[in-house]
């Protein structure tokens, strides 16, 4: 055997995706992107993305899952916690205490909160104070058309849903900057600093309520558009998630329409493979849950984050319907954490380490461990668990690589692995890479979308 065919069969292939798929399905990639991209253009906060999934999944036979029920394989129950946090479940044949497949993604993304209270005037022009959520670059937001989205809920419990900036009449929103000339003292601020969290105040209105008597007239006249639309005063601000995010659209990137550019990718692009996985389960031998989490981007806290014990209670109800033990059925249990990587910048390059950086278009990540550092925060799957999924992935033809977040010393980050992997289930991370990630503007490739997707599938049906 001669060099060339002794490296064939002992190195690891290691080829861009698009010269490995067919024409057939580079189509299929293609048309999957486009319910993709409507996804993310409708859900672009966790309760919208909550109120599309469960839309979605009951056209496909999906019910409210009910305490004392008796369901049999092949019954399909969804579990919406709060309106921001859901999970679909198909019973499988075998019992939940002999394990269950489950797939968990996130829906938040990086954005702008609105502060509790936010609505004031300066100079009269009328603004909202916020108040970031998750790891953003600050300097991004400036100059970026926004839409403002979210609810109030009044004291007598009437939910009022707000969206605007997204139709392309409806107005839109902005945090403004400095200009150049001006900027010489701004100019010698860090990166970090370059805008500061108390400076992402919202534009939203100059028009004063006509009366030549009396103060912050502006804000007056905007109370008074707010008050007739959706009956609120300034303390109904209080009762309020209200989130600013991009208001711009999804769509496709590069000549060759390969990549698609939009906001909230992370980690909504692999929360929609997901969910269209486990739509198309049929009777699979293992119950296939799918579950879709708020708060990723801080921390997984909370009632609705997947450090609270919404999943536990989730395969402890499916578990217990069949006279099983809880615990037994989660130590039986895997899990993909589906969250993205980073993918390697042409710019950026030194961040990265190349051997073990994910690329653009070479197929769905596989991340061993996140973390920081020294592993710092992170589940390390095992490698008898590696094993199993390489298998599957193969298998089932799946273009795949692995991947690390960036250098070991320069930075790291986690994902819902860990919180998961508490629960004695195992886990390990796959999804998507993305450039530009937790920026208003996100890239990824439509090949890796369509694999994210074929992973989470064949990993649920138990293929």
């Amino acid at each position: 055997m001669n060099a060339k065919e002794l490296k064939k069969k002992l190195f690891a292939e290691r080829k861009n995706g698009l010269l490995r798929i067919s024409d057939e399905e580079y189509e299929k990639a293609q048309s999957y992107c486009e319910g993709y991209k409507d996804f993310i253009n409708s859900a672009k906060t966790e309760r919208e993305a909550v109120k599309v999934a469960v839309n979605l999944a009951e056209k496909q036979g999906f019910i409210p899952f009910e305490q004392g029920k008796k369901y049999n394989a092949g019954d399909k129950v969804y579990f919406n916690n709060r309106g921001k946090t859901v999970a679909f479940a198909v019973i499988g044949k075998s019992d939940c205490e002999n394990g269950v497949n489950i797939t968990a993604a996130h829906i938040d993304s990086p954005r702008l909160d609105l502060k509790p209270n936010p609505l004031y005037e300066e100079l009269e022009l009328g603004l909202f104070k916020t108040h970031y959520y998750g790891g953003i670059r600050k300097y991004q937001w400036p100059a970026v058309p926004l839409a403002l989205h979210g609810v109030f809920i009044l004291k007598d419990g009437t939910v009022k849903e707000v969206n605007v900036g997204e139709d392309d009449n409806d107005p839109k929103f902005v945090v403004n900057d400095l200009l150049p000339h001006l900027a010489h003292e701004q100019n010698k601020r860090t990166l970090p600093q370059g805008i500061k969290g108390e400076e992402l105040n919202v534009l939203i209105g100059s028009r004063p309520f006509k009366d030549d008597e009396g103060s912050e007239l502006v804000k007056l006249n905007i109370l008074k558009m707010l008050n007739e639309k959706y009956g609120i005063t300034e303390s109904d601000f209080l009762s309020a998630e209200l989130e600013v995010v991009p208001a711009f659209k999804a769509c496709d990137l590069g000549f060759d329409r390969s990549l698609i550019g939009g906001y909230g990718h992370d980690d909504r692009v692999c929360a929609y493979p997901a969910l269209t996985a486990i739509l198309n389960i049929k009777d699979p031998e293992k119950t296939a849950v799918a579950i879709l989490t708020d708060k990723e981007e801080i921390g997984s806290c909370g009632n609705t984050g997947l450090e609270s014990d919404f999943l536990v209670h989730i395969i402890g109800d499916l578990t217990k319907m069949q006279g099983g033990d809880t615990t037994v059925a989660l130590r039986n249990s895997r899990c993909l954490s589906a969250d993205v990587n980073a993918g390697m910048d042409p710019t950026f390059q030194d961040v990265f380490e190349k051997r073990n950086a994910s690329l653009l278009n070479y197929g769905v990540v596989v991340t061993k461990y996140t973390g920081s550092r020294g592993k710092s925060g992170t589940s390390d799957a095992c490698a008898e668990y590696m094993a199993s999924i390489r298998k599957m992935l193969d298998e089932n033809d799946i273009i795949w690589q692995s991947g690390e977040l960036g250098k070991v010393d320069v930075g790291g980050g986690g994902t819902v692995a860990v919180y998961i992997a508490n629960k004695g289930v195992d886990v390990v991370d796959l999804g998507v890479p993305v450039l530009s990630m937790h920026s208003p503007f996100e890239t990824t490739a439509k090949l890796d979308v369509y694999m994210c997707y074929r992973a989470m599938f064949s990993f649920m049906q138990g293929l």
